[in-house]
């Protein structure tokens, strides 16, 4: 049981070193890419987070989708990634952090 449980830990944290170095990517590119063509990278994060759980990374995901959509591009999305990134190192996986992550992202819409 114990081992199991090692396993699980040992293969989330794989799935969150490869989602930061794919947000890692989308902030190199972001600057010199159209909004649009950075759609289907967040779309890759948001579906890998599902797979795995990773509730606030999903909720993060769909306002950073509302923001390309927008046409925020350049430096506007690293602030989005940062928020991103932070979703997904979250320990927390319940609704209150996901309302958290929500609220933030409402504000930073808005703005």
């Amino acid at each position: 049981m114990a081992r199991q449980a090692n396993r699980e830990a040992i293969m989330l944290e794989a799935v969150r070193a490869d989602l930061a170095a794919r947000i890692a990517a989308i902030d190199v590119k972001a600057p010199y890419t159209c909004a649009r063509d950075l759609k289907p990278d967040i779309n890759q994060i948001r579906l890998i987070a599902h797979r795995n759980g990773l509730n606030p990374a999903v909720t993060v995901a769909h306002f950073v989708d509302s923001a390309l959509s927008r046409g925020e591009h350049g430096a506007l999305v690293h602030g989005w990634l940062s928020v991103l990134g932070d979703a997904v190192a979250c320990e927390r996986q319940d609704v209150r952090a996901c309302d958290a992550f929500a609220a933030a992202c409402s504000v930073r819409l808005a703005s």
